[in-house]
C-alpha cells in the first residue's frame, strides 16, 4: 500500500472584501505566489468546502488564467472562490500524484477529470 499525505501548503491567499488595490475576482495577493514554480494549487470557499485543485509548472500565470480565461472549469464559479492555498512541488509526477490524490481524498466539488470517487 502506498501512503500518501497531503502536501504542505507554502501560499495561502484569501479575498478581500471591497478591494483598495487592483484586484481579480477580489484577490489582490497574486505577487505572493511564485510566477516559475511548479505546483498544485486549492480553490476553497467561506465554508471551507474544497472546490477544485489544479497542478501547473508555472503557478501564478495558470491559476489567474482560471479568473481570466473563458474556457475554464471554474468560470460559473469563479465568485465563490475565497481562498487559494498553494504547494510548491517541482517535480510533475509527485504533483500529478498529489493532485488525483487530493482530489478523491477531499471531494473536490468540480473537478470532473480525475474522479474516482462518483
Amino acid at each position: 500500500m502506498i501512503n500518501i499525505t497531503m502536501p504542505n501548503v507554502d501560499v495561502s491567499i484569501t479575498k478581500q472584501i471591497n478591494p483598495q488595490l487592483s484586484n481579480i475576482y477580489g484577490f489582490t495577493d497574486f505577487h505572493l505566489i511564485p510566477r516559475d514554480y511548479g505546483g498544485i494549487f486549492m480553490f476553497y470557499n467561506d465554508q471551507d468546502e474544497l472546490l477544485f485543485v489544479g497542478k501547473a509548472r508555472k503557478l501564478r500565470p495558470r491559476i489567474k488564467k482560471h479568473f481570466e480565461d473563458t474556457v475554464s472549469d471554474i468560470k460559473l464559479h469563479r465568485d465563490e472562490v475565497t481562498r487559494i492555498d498553494v504547494s510548491l512541488i517541482e517535480s510533475p509526477v509527485h504533483r500529478e500524484i498529489y493532485e488525483t490524490y487530493i482530489i478523491n481524498e477531499l471531494k473536490s466539488k468540480y473537478n470532473v477529470d480525475k474522479v474516482m470517487f462518483r
